[in-house]
């Protein structure tokens, strides 16, 4: 009976385990994309990904790079791949004020 039940508490641990982890699923944060700012723009997939790696980039950011859909398109920005990216109107900073 200990081994059925020991079975069956196995086998819930990994369906909820198997559940509950997200595929593909890519965080971004600032120091993440900026390992990406001198970047050969425009890129597909694969030359980011080189980049990234010659580059000493953290792994984090060839993991999200891993994730990205492989069309064959080419990227021309880090903000094709991270819409969120923040730009310099987000900041609301004027040059011409200063």
């Amino acid at each position: 009976m200990f081994v059925q039940l020991k079975n069956k508490i196995t086998f819930a641990k990994k369906l909820w385990n198997k559940n509950l982890i997200p595929k593909n699923i890519m965080y971004w944060t600032l120091e993440l994309a900026s390992y990406l700012s001198d970047a050969p723009w425009p890129a597909t997939k694969d030359e980011l990904i080189d980049y990234a790696i010659r580059t000493g980039a953290p792994m984090e950011v060839v993991e999200n790079l891993q994730s990205l859909e492989d069309e064959g398109d080419m990227y021309e920005s880090i903000e094709e791949i991270w819409p969120d990216y923040p730009s310099d109107e987000d900041y609301f900073w004027n040059e011409d004020e200063y």
